[in-house]
């Protein structure tokens, strides 16, 4: 097949070029976004004279009965096409003749895929956005069923102070929150319109990329030729969002397999969302949430493989920037299949209240609690602290809580302890406290889980 761009060219390309060479096996699936982006550039050629009224309506009418025919799977492309761009405009060629020939005036494929893929880039955005406020949503409704539900809130993986369930849940939430907030600034810097740039240096013909702008819903126009082609920007920067929407999902599916664990007990994985052994008939294990947390690392691999191809890029476009589409596409079918099965696995978990309960009234979660009543004494600090220490250690050895620690045994440390030690160290008293913005108190709780919601609503 002769290429589009061969009139310099004195010999066919060896085939081994060619396929090192092609994209289409990847980027075909632009084909709606050129193909869009391709009737604006059309409709605007003819709106500044530059094609005739019946160019431009034999043009933009193929485009879309091409799009109808790849739709509707009539379409092979071809790999001796090289990419998506030449092989939509070698169909249209094919379809209506002549003018076909005339829908690349003015523009380079450096800013057509710089187009396309901004295009394909605001979609997923949006449509990832709306995937973490479904995840969120399941988050809230499960908090809202577990503000009382009393864990053991962790430090270094060892029990620290108690919490709720519906505390804990929260703070995914907030994640959650930036990440989205993190697309949404990506989205303001993905929405600038790159076409008009051409290869490099921009075109001689009287072209209005503000009216291009406006067709197909981008805020603003490239303030520079050279960066419309070559840069890459926004791409790095969704990967980095990216990476770390899976870091957060990574870090939930680590916690529910801990949960899931004979060893914690606190949920039950509902079976739609387990798999099993095939040796062990007893199994019941955690692959979604181990799955997930396997998959962040090719996020983070799609993220620090494009910031490698950037590293030494001269100004303008080269060839090199093919690169951007497998990382990009990569990381946006990662996040979506995660986020797509996280929100029911989410939304299935048993929650074992008792098991929760007990294990906060274990380890010493209260022993803050303990220091504060003898702070509340006028006890200094530091000193509440080592008292505290030393009845810790006491009770180890006598292998008790310090709920059943006599008073007489509280005296031997200090003599300020009174009988209201018991209350005031208490572990629902010791959650309901902890009233202070943020804390896992249910009154405090309830009124995030609200806020939340607000937000959610919002957008």
């Amino acid at each position: 097949m002769k290429k589009l761009w061969s009139g310099r060219f004195q010999k066919e390309t060896s085939q081994l070029v060619d396929d090192f060479h092609s994209s289409i096996g990847f980027d075909c699936r632009l084909y709606r976004q050129d193909i869009r982006g391709s009737i604006a550039h059309a409709a605007m050629l003819g709106r500044q004279g530059i094609l005739t009224p019946e160019e431009t309506r034999l043009i933009i009418d193929g485009l879309k009965e091409i799009l109808a025919e790849i739709e509707a799977g009539r379409v092979e492309f071809s790999r001796e096409a090289e990419d998506i761009h030449l092989n939509i405009e070698q169909l249209l060629i094919a379809k209506i003749g002549e003018p076909g020939k005339k829908l690349h005036t003015a523009r380079s494929r450096n800013d057509q895929v710089a187009l396309d893929v901004r295009l394909y880039l605001k979609e997923e955005i949006d449509g990832i956005a709306r995937l973490l406020q479904e995840l969120q949503s399941a988050l809230l409704d499960l908090a809202e069923k577990h503000v009382d539900t009393v864990m053991p809130g962790y430090t270094h993986l060892q029990r620290a102070q108690p919490i709720t369930f519906a505390h804990h849940l929260l703070a995914y939430v907030q994640m959650f929150d930036r990440d989205r907030e993190r697309l949404r600034d990506c989205y303001r810097r993905t929405d600038v319109l790159p076409l008009g740039a051409g290869a490099l240096a921009g075109t001689t013909l009287p072209i209005d990329p503000h009216y291009v702008a406006r067709e197909l819903g981008f805020s603003a126009v490239a303030e520079n030729t050279l960066d419309a082609v070559s840069d890459r920007d926004f791409i790095v920067e969704f990967l980095a969002a990216a990476a770390l929407i899976m870091v957060h999902l990574s870090r939930l599916g680590e916690e529910i397999v801990l949960w899931a664990s004979a060893e914690f007990g606190f949920v039950e994985l509902d079976d739609a969302y387990s798999t099993g052994s095939s040796m062990m008939p007893q199994k019941k294990n955690p692959d979604v949430a181990e799955l997930v947390r396997g998959k962040a690392g090719r996020v983070f691999g799609d993220l620090v493989s494009l910031l490698t191809v950037l590293k030494g890029l001269p100004l303008a476009y080269n060839k090199d920037l093919q690169e951007d589409k497998e990382a990009l596409f990569d990381a946006v079918d990662t996040v979506k299949k995660c986020l797509l099965v996280f929100r029911p696995l989410v939304a299935t978990l048993q929650v074992n209240k008792e098991k929760m309960a007990r294990a906060a009234g274990e380890g010493f979660t209260n022993a803050t609690d303990l220091a504060d009543y003898l702070v509340g004494k006028g006890v200094p600090f530091r000193e509440a602290h080592g008292i505290t220490g030393r009845i810790v250690y006491y009770c180890l050895q006598e292998k008790k809580t310090l709920a059943e620690l006599a008073l007489e045994e509280y005296k031997q440390f200090s003599p300020v302890i009174e009988g209201d030690v018991y209350q005031f160290i208490a572990i629902d008293r010791c959650v309901k406290a902890r009233r202070s913005p943020g804390g896992p108190s249910p009154d405090e709780v309830r009124r995030a889980i609200a806020r939340a919601k607000e937000r959610l609503e919002k957008g």
